[in-house]
């Protein structure tokens, strides 16, 4: 007899997946705010939770989501723990630079070059400052190797994978981004159009609209946080590449700020890398045959 679970959304239940992977007993994962949506008494209670779970799948109306193999997620960890380790290194270097500035030696990234260290390591400072100092020191010897080893091994799996190697033509997309996209989106047929990848990733305005007043607030920030940073930095990088993306950044940015800039540029490259994924495109094909590919409202890439 065939067995079937369902569950709401949760990010501490992978144990419980690789149990039920174990037994051989299918599991569906569903959208917990889709569940709540459903609900219709107001108290709350897990027996009535697991009772509506129920009635949604006898009724075939459970809202299932994607989700992800086990190879998927354990390649994310390897971005994530990049990107942590390399979130450490900047908090030290931070520390490492306060201790310069406080001994009245002002550069930035010259202080990582071998003139630079051997100033900062050249101070006579008091005991704890100096303990200080080598502590630090030693951190960012620590990390760096380490950091550098898991560059090298994203750089492997972008060997593997097409699609993320499509991905790279793009100016301004390096290995990171590009794996990053291709793991955390998962499937480009996902999505029907650019606008939803913008949305899943968290990229468009929150809105409150009634009748003809319409209000626009801060972008929701829904989806994986670590997709939107890198798409953001990547769009920076972009906008430094390509002389039309200069000029429509600082327009934007005259206009509404830079901060709304930045996001606008990021929400244009979400789009641009669906598009290169979906129809198969590096960067010169979709320089071709997508020129509108970069908007979010259009469903076919080509027009």
């Amino acid at each position: 007899m065939k067995v079937r679970v369902g569950m709401e959304a949760s990010g501490h239940a992978r144990w419980f997946e690789r149990l039920l992977a174990e037994l051989q007993i299918e599991l569906w994962i569903g959208d917990a705010a889709e569940i709540r949506r459903k609900r219709v008494r107001k108290q709350k209670t897990d027996r009535q939770d697991a009772q509506l779970i129920l009635k949604l799948m006898l009724k075939d109306d459970f809202p299932q989501i994607w989700v992800a193999s086990w190879e998927n997620r354990d390649l994310r960890q390897l971005l994530w723990h990049r990107h942590r380790m390399v979130q450490a290194r900047t908090r030290i270097m931070n520390q490492l630079q306060a201790v310069a500035l406080n001994e009245g030696l002002r550069c930035t990234k010259g202080l990582w070059r071998e003139a630079g260290r051997e100033q900062l390591e050249a101070f006579r400072l008091a005991p704890w400052a100096s303990r200080r100092r080598q502590d630090l020191l030693e951190l960012l010897d620590g990390l760096n190797p380490t950091i550098a080893d898991l560059t090298q091994t994203i750089e492997q799996e972008v060997e593997k994978c097409p699609e993320a190697q499509r991905l790279r033509t793009h100016p301004g997309v390096g290995p990171l981004t590009a794996l990053a996209f291709v793991l955390i989106i998962g499937r480009a047929d996902r999505f029907q159009c650019g606008k939803q990848i913008a949305s899943y990733l968290g990229v468009v305005p929150l809105e409150e609209s009634s009748g003809n007043r319409r209000r626009l607030g801060h972008i929701t920030k829904q989806g994986n946080s670590l997709l939107r940073f890198l798409m953001v930095e990547a769009a920076q990088v972009t906008v430094r590449s390509i002389p039309e993306w200069r000029s429509k950044y600082f327009h934007l940015a005259m206009r509404r700020g830079r901060k709304i800039a930045k996001v606008a540029m990021a929400r244009k490259l979400a789009v641009r890398l669906y598009w290169m994924w979906r129809q198969g495109w590096d960067y010169e094909q979709l320089k071709k045959f997508g020129p509108h590919a970069g908007q979010p409202e259009n469903r076919d890439g080509v027009q």
